[in-house]
């Protein structure tokens, strides 16, 4: 088989890995649970969400580096022994500092030992489709609560909390390890038989160049993205983190129909991942992105409208916004190949992840404490999100100038 057939089974691998450790987006399954079996509030339970998505970019970053020298295999193997371990670890959980520790920080690491190389190194793999790959490669990373949430939920139902993070991370372990085996390096400056780059114009002159994570942590490109990032993911990530809840204390359904509306939010957060990352292939990042802000900031303000008996129009709301989300998550990895090189995208992206890993914090903790201050209600955190979306259309726009100056520049030298 050669390469370029080859390159779409490693893609699929990598999108079997990724759906194992994308289960922790069912984490609202859990939280519900954990908070009945150890009588813990809803911010400090939530906690542990947020700790696993935010220690996860120093992981990614360090092991970005490494599959950049040695390649992507054993880091996923690494990667997938602290992931299942860390889950299994959880179903021994007596206190909220080992749950922080096993699922927030050791599953965390193991989380993004994983992502940072089946992400980066499949993008590698398609230059002729940056966008769409992102997305696939990301889809299976948004599908885990797709296919886990309603398990956890049966298991949980029948053999509680901690027997099913046992059994579930005993699947993780095999199903990663067995994986990575799959999984090879994409060679250096790989382009497919009879496929060329775009040529140069004055509009992408100043795009795509390679850059060292210290040349980019230097040009203010990167850090506006990360702003936009954080934008982008903290609306989705608070509506993760929180789904079940909110579906049974404001909506008032019941724990199985709540983990439906965890679902609905997963499908539409992984179709988010490969749809936008084809538009943005089609019609730009840049033009993409605005779109994502408008249509997240709308449904966020719809949610905080919503009330009791709703639970249809919650639904389609809420998958709305896994939408946009999943948009974000899919375009970003493409979006930072384009602007600072594929070369480096497994440590560059990294570093592109704390915009994640700040939302992940922002977003639960956020939601959590308004609930705290406000007698139960989410309206306001709601409507913050939706104020956040305005300024994501702003900086889309300053980026976009800001690119364009350059090729201008770049073009009259």
């Amino acid at each position: 088989m050669d390469l370029k057939k080859k390159r779409w089974f490693i893609l699929g691998a990598s999108l079997v890995i990724n759906l194992c450790i994308g289960s922790g987006y069912a984490w609202s399954v859990f939280a519900g649970p954990l908070i009945k079996t150890f009588g813990w509030t809803a911010a400090a339970t939530a906690l542990t969400f947020t700790i696993a998505n935010a220690v996860s970019p120093i992981t990614m970053i360090t092991g970005g580096k490494i599959q950049d020298k040695y390649g992507p295999k054993w880091v996923i193997f690494a990667g997938g022994i602290l992931f299942g371990g860390g889950i299994f670890l959880s179903g021994l959980t007596t206190s909220l500092a080992w749950l922080y520790v096993s699922y927030g920080v050791i599953a965390g690491f193991g989380m993004g030992l994983v992502y940072s190389c089946t992400i980066a190194n499949t993008v590698k793999f398609f230059p002729d489709k940056r966008g769409l790959v992102g997305g696939l490669a990301t889809a299976g990373y948004g599908s885990g609560a797709i296919v886990f949430a309603p398990i956890a939920q049966q298991i949980i139902a029948g053999s509680g909390v901690l027997f099913t993070f046992k059994t579930l991370g005993i699947i993780y372990l095999i199903v990663i390890l067995i994986g990575s085996r799959f999984i090879m390096t994409a060679p250096v400056g790989y382009k497919p038989e009879g496929w060329e780059p775009p040529a140069i114009t004055a509009s992408s002159a100043n795009t795509g160049k390679d850059k060292t994570w210290s040349q980019m942590l230097a040009d203010p490109l990167f850090y506006l993205l990360v702003i936009m990032f954080v934008i982008g993911a903290m609306a989705g990530l608070m509506i993760i983190s929180q789904a079940s809840p909110i579906a049974q204390e404001v909506i008032g359904v019941d724990p199985a129909l709540a983990a439906l509306a965890v679902s609905s939010v997963a499908i539409a957060n992984t179709c988010g991942r490969v749809i936008w990352g084809w538009i943005s292939d089609k019609i730009g990042r840049y033009n993409a992105l605005p779109l994502m802000y408008i249509l997240s900031g709308v449904m966020m303000f719809a949610l905080s409208t919503i009330g009791a008996g709703q639970f249809a129009l919650f639904v389609v709301v809420v998958m709305a916004i896994g939408f946009c989300f999943g948009g974000f998550m899919g375009v970003f990895p493409a979006l930072t190949a384009d602007s600072f090189g594929a070369r480096n995208n497994g440590v560059n992206y990294g570093f592109m992840f704390t915009g994640f890993a700040i939302g992940a914090y922002v977003g639960p903790v956020l939601a959590a404490t308004v609930k705290a201050n406000n007698n139960g209600a989410y309206t306001n955190a709601f409507l913050i999100a939706a104020a956040l979306s305005i300024v994501g259309i702003i900086l889309t726009f300053v980026v976009r100038m800001m690119k364009k100056k350059a090729a201008a520049a770049t073009a009259k030298a």
